[in-house]
């Protein structure tokens, strides 16, 4: 009787569907270069991906970095900023990991990283930020991308990926994680 009673629930879970550990790419890519990496990591890790679309998208001049009243320059000065992105169905609920990418401008993400981390619940969900750069590191990035998710979420400094790395390499590279 004890073993037929310890077996019926190991029946049962036999009979459940495997959980399946899902993984998304989600990118910010004002000019492109963040976008193909996303794709290539995408393609890497056999995951969805996601682009998260200012509800304005940016223009090169909105992009000049050496003139303080562009627009970048203007939401990065205000760290309480938050460019509105495209509203859609898309949930991150179905996933557990998350690869999040985008450029670094001013040593941390864009401020629309913020928005779309707070548009959506990313609790006990793993993050791990990849970025591109011109130039500049990961900063202060996780400490300001920390305040936009629940505390149960953990988010993982990746690596600044630039030089369009093959999709072979972008597999070694997401192992480490």
């Amino acid at each position: 009787i004890v073993f037929a009673m310890h077996n019926k629930p190991v029946q049962e879970e036999i009979e459940k569907e495997p959980a399946v550990n899902k993984t998304l790419v989600a990118y910010f890519s004002a000019t492109g270069t963040t976008k193909k990496v996303s794709e290539n990591l995408a393609q890497a890790l056999n995951a969805d991906i996601y682009e998260i679309k200012p509800l304005k998208p940016y223009t090169q001049a909105d992009l000049d970095w050496t003139d303080k009243n562009s627009r970048s320059s203007v939401e990065m000065a205000d760290h309480n900023s938050r460019p509105e992105i495209v509203s859609d169905d898309f949930s991150v609920s179905k996933y557990d990991t998350v690869f999040l990418g985008f450029p670094i401008w001013w040593y941390i993400a864009p401020t629309i990283v913020n928005t779309f981390l707070e548009k959506h619940d990313f609790s006990n969900k793993r993050i791990i930020l990849f970025a591109t750069s011109g130039g500049s590191g990961f900063g202060k990035t996780i400490d300001n991308l920390k305040p936009s998710v629940s505390e149960s979420a953990e988010i993982i400094q990746g690596d600044i990926l630039n030089s369009n790395p093959s999709v072979e390499q972008l597999r070694k590279w997401a192992m480490k994680f």
